[in-house]
């Protein structure tokens, strides 16, 4: 074993794997001298460690790619029912929608009704949005025009006023075009509607009493 080793520091002297390739010799020669016997891979910790991290590598790896079908699927779906007029309120949102979105931009399939489905999503509280966490993760996530939509529609909702389906599409539009106005608006309306909600509120105590 030690002529081979010798034989082959001189053979990889100029070989840049040659110092790992001998140090792994001189590492086995050590493993069968403290074990006196054949050298058998399955007792090699080393060996058995380096195959452990190939296993998890590949299965990390199998993982990520499961997880882009995954995504690629649900972009692909969501498309559909945009193209299709059927992206509402029955169809809930969950987590990694955001990333959907993101892949429909990338790979320009993106409409914008997605947008006006997330801001309602988000508004209503509903689907993956009904979930405090996912909800304070969408602040710093979604795009501010979605964000300043979701706040100007909940913002609506409050006053109490039915809308028909469509009626409120001038939301998204003012979202689009400015957010920071809709967040302005959002907010006084906000502000006009607490001492009407505060004085029902009274209202109903007084009633009960």
């Amino acid at each position: 074993m030690q002529q081979h080793i010798d034989r082959d520091r001189e053979d990889l002297a100029d070989d840049e794997r040659g110092p790992a390739e001998v140090g792994e010799w001189e590492r086995i020669a050590q493993l069968l001298a403290t074990t006196g016997g054949t050298y058998d891979p399955k007792a090699d910790a080393v060996v058995q460690d380096e195959l452990a991290a190939d296993r998890r590598a590949a299965e990390a790896e199998q993982q990520r790619l499961q997880e882009q079908q995954q995504l690629a699927a649900r972009a692909d779906e969501l498309a559909a029912l945009a193209r299709a007029g059927r992206l509402d309120r029955t169809v809930e949102t969950r987590p990694g929608d955001k990333a959907a979105r993101e892949l429909l931009v990338h790979r320009g399939d993106y409409h914008p009704v997605v947008d006006g489905w997330l801001a309602q999503a988000l508004a209503d509280r509903s689907g993956h949005y009904a979930d405090p966490a996912a909800r304070t993760a969408a602040v710093d996530s979604l795009p501010d025009r979605v964000r300043a939509h979701a706040v100007l529609l909940a913002a609506l909702a409050r006053t109490g006023a039915p809308a028909a389906d469509g009626e409120l599409e001038f939301a998204a539009r003012l979202a689009q075009a400015d957010p920071a106005a809709t967040n302005a608006l959002a907010i006084w309306l906000d502000r006009v509607l607490a001492p009407t909600e505060l004085a029902e509120a009274g209202a109903g105590q007084d009633g009960a009493q």
